[in-house]
């Protein structure tokens, strides 16, 4: 027996089932497979192995998925960096009926956004996932990385450029927001490849907040108060940029990205793969087109959900699923009975 309870931000009415493809049916659903997927890299929390949390979450989102009558495509997947039995690019997923006879759609995943956070026990690990019709997520294969600026809707993300300084768009920040830079976060993920852009912040004279993992989260923070952080700068993987977009765009917050090439052969090599202008900066709405789905469940605690929590018989779940054509951000809370 699974008991919901659901507090909903936003009471716009759903279009009713079969109206379109993506139902208030599936957006439900999605919660299930974070939940899942969450539920089962919990079991490896603080084991100091991240291969085994991931293949934990990538078995259980995978199996949640071919129950549903949907007949999905996995276009952003797990990579080879996590040494994990990857949903891979191109897998299809969804129920035998489903396959034959469901809404086709897109399906963009990171069944542990902070795969290091959860084997060492620490903040911030969630579990996404992200849907879309046909064609609209960027292809952003897991070997390219992406220079990322991410904020709340309280911006005008139209007075922001990639081609800024550091010290450009902090100030822009601050006079947007109608106060100093010091009063400025910026979430940046902790790498050496950041040592320089932390410098340029502190010297803007913004403050940060340094994350070990899961740029998803950091990015998704930006939109929440509660969080305090305003912007979410620097490099991190390519598809949790996508991810992160459809996230960003339920909420009504925004992204720009740029690929990045850590050499001038791989950026050839990535035109030779199909890639048209390398140095475009996209868009939220070019990372993730027309109506799009997320859901995300907490794995450990976070600034926007609860890790997974024991309880007499059972466990409990704290999710977010939200929906781009509604503006609905339902938050989940749900008892699992212990099986």
């Amino acid at each position: 027996m699974q008991m919901n309870t659901v507090k909903t931000s936003d009471t716009t009415a759903i279009m009713p089932l079969g109206v379109d493809k993506m139902t208030r049916s599936v957006v439900i659903e999605m919660v299930r497979v974070t939940e899942a997927a969450a539920m089962a890299s919990a079991k490896h929390q603080g084991r100091g192995d991240k291969i085994a949390v991931d293949a934990a979450a990538v078995e259980a989102m995978r199996d949640v998925l071919n129950s549903m009558d949907i007949c999905g495509t996995v276009v952003i997947g797990e990579g080879e960096k996590d040494e994990a039995p990857m949903l891979y690019e191109g897998e299809v997923v969804g129920s035998k009926k489903g396959r034959e006879y469901g809404p086709k759609l897109d399906i963009a995943v990171d069944p542990v956004d902070g795969t290091t956070i959860v084997a060492e026990g620490t903040e911030n690990a969630i579990s996404v996932i992200a849907l879309s019709e046909n064609g609209q997520f960027l292809k952003a294969p897991d070997a390219w990385y992406m220079q990322k600026l991410a904020m709340g809707p309280k911006f005008d993300v139209s007075k922001f450029s990639l081609d800024m300084s550091t010290a450009q768009m902090i100030q822009e920040a601050a006079q947007q927001k109608g106060t100093k830079p010091e009063n400025i976060v910026v979430c940046v993920l902790k790498r050496p490849r950041h040592d320089v852009l932390i410098s340029e912040i502190r010297a803007a004279g913004a403050r940060i907040k340094l994350i070990g993992d899961g740029d998803v989260a950091g990015a998704i923070a930006t939109c929440f108060e509660t969080s305090g952080v305003d912007l979410l700068m620097g490099q991190g993987g390519s598809p949790e940029g996508v991810i992160a977009a459809a996230a960003l765009k339920c909420l009504g917050g925004h992204i720009l990205g740029r690929l990045h090439f850590n050499d001038e052969a791989s950026k050839q090599k990535a035109v030779a793969e199909g890639l048209e202008n390398p140095e475009k900066v996209y868009t939220t709405d070019e990372m993730a087109g027309g109506e799009v789905i997320f859901a995300a469940t907490g794995v450990t605690n976070g600034t926007m959900l609860k890790g997974i929590h024991s309880a007499p018989g059972g466990k409990i779940t704290h999710s977010v699923v939200m929906r781009s054509k509604t503006g609905t951000v339902r938050w989940i809370e749900a008892f699992h009975k212990d099986k």
